[in-house]
């Protein structure tokens, strides 16, 4: 009986709360507060306010575009402790917990239309761009919305809450409109306000070669482009910097398990930083691809590459004596499904 009448009230807490955000009604009191401390919660502490709303377009490779319809979907919340680049310094301004709708969610309500899907059918080349009336645009690749480790989050927030310091009772300057949020992101240049358009696209490249059944997947050098020249070259003999190991779980969408034994690479991150650096521009907008000989590809973004605040790592792997394998691998180390691991990659590509 218990059980029952604690999932019953779980279920009305969940139609209540989404109530209350939805029809942009002020959400405070309504929703519990703990001002007593009573519980064992840090985050409940402070009222939560609503957060001026705009419609979501949703286009670009879906079968039906339109605008999102909320009604039916569910109310996520996350913690993030907001941090912004201001002169070329990190600025912070506020600890928040947010409540709203997940862009995975959001996103399974329109059926996907691959631009490439008979050539390349795997979902890994895929990636947002979601922009506002501000013309702020950001991408988000795939990986991030649907093999990450930590589902729904990243939501498109429509009430906030402070999390307030006990001693110094900081009160943060709370933002006023909906905002796109990513909890995984060290510095938050990504969440924009008023997020209007969700545009869903497969990176294309004419120049990559799809070769089915190739055996094996190999090249000697790993070229990194930018503005479609090679702008350094890699191979066996490269000077690298420190490698690092990491203890993972590798587990396929396909084929399930295929490892658990450590890892050890380079990060990803501090082999192409010196060509891409760390500006707000290019944690909002920047892509980089993978791509193996084969003509197998992955899209990251160069946020979740070098922006992580949960100190996770794509790897590159340097291996001189894999000629099966090829020499140069990459592994996210920070997803639950291993398919956007490659070898015999060839060619990276910053877009």
């Amino acid at each position: 009986m218990k059980i029952k009448n604690l999932l019953l009230l779980f279920v009305l807490t969940g139609i209540f709360q989404q109530s209350c955000v939805a029809q942009n009604v002020k959400v405070g009191e309504p929703l519990f507060v703990d001002s007593d401390n009573k519980t064992n919660c840090f985050f409940d502490n402070s009222e939560i306010f609503k957060l001026e709303t705009v419609d979501i377009y949703v286009g670009g490779e879906v079968k039906s575009p339109g605008i999102v319809s909320f009604e039916k979907l569910p109310l996520h919340e996350i913690i993030v402790k907001e941090t912004v680049i201001e002169n070329g310094e990190d600025k912070f301004i506020g600890a928040f917990r947010y409540i709203g709708y997940s862009l995975a969610d959001i996103l399974n309500l329109f059926e996907l239309d691959k631009a490439n899907a008979e050539a390349f059918p795997p979902l890994v080349d895929i990636y947002v761009e979601i922009e506002n009336n501000d013309g702020e645009k950001v991408v988000i690749s795939w990986g991030e919305i649907y093999y990450s480790n930590n589902l729904d989050d990243i939501i498109i927030a429509t009430a906030v809450a402070r999390i307030v310091p006990e001693k110094t009772q900081q009160m943060w300057e709370l933002p006023e409109q909906s905002k796109l949020v990513i909890m995984d992101d060290l510095i938050t240049v990504r969440n924009i306000s008023s997020p209007s358009k969700i545009s869903v696209k497969t990176y294309k490249n004419d120049d990559i070669v799809i070769i089915k059944g190739k055996s094996p997947v190999y090249s000697p050098i790993l070229n990194i482009i930018m503005n479609n020249e090679i702008i350094v070259t890699l191979d066996g003999n490269t000077d690298f910097p420190d490698t690092k190991t990491v203890h993972t779980i590798f587990y396929g969408k396909g084929r399930g398990l295929h490892g658990t034994k450590p890892t050890e690479g380079l990060s990803l991150k501090d082999v192409l930083m010196p060509y891409i650096g760390f500006e707000a521009k290019t944690l909002m907008d920047k892509l980089v691809v993978v791509v193996a000989d084969d003509g197998y590809r992955n899209v990251y973004t160069w946020s979740e590459i070098c922006n992580r605040n949960d100190q996770a790592d794509i790897l590159l792997l340097c291996d001189p004596e894999a000629t099966d394998k090829g020499i140069f691998r990459v592994y996210p180390s920070c997803d639950f499904f291993s398919d956007r691991a490659i070898k015999g990659v060839d060619r990276i590509i910053i877009k």
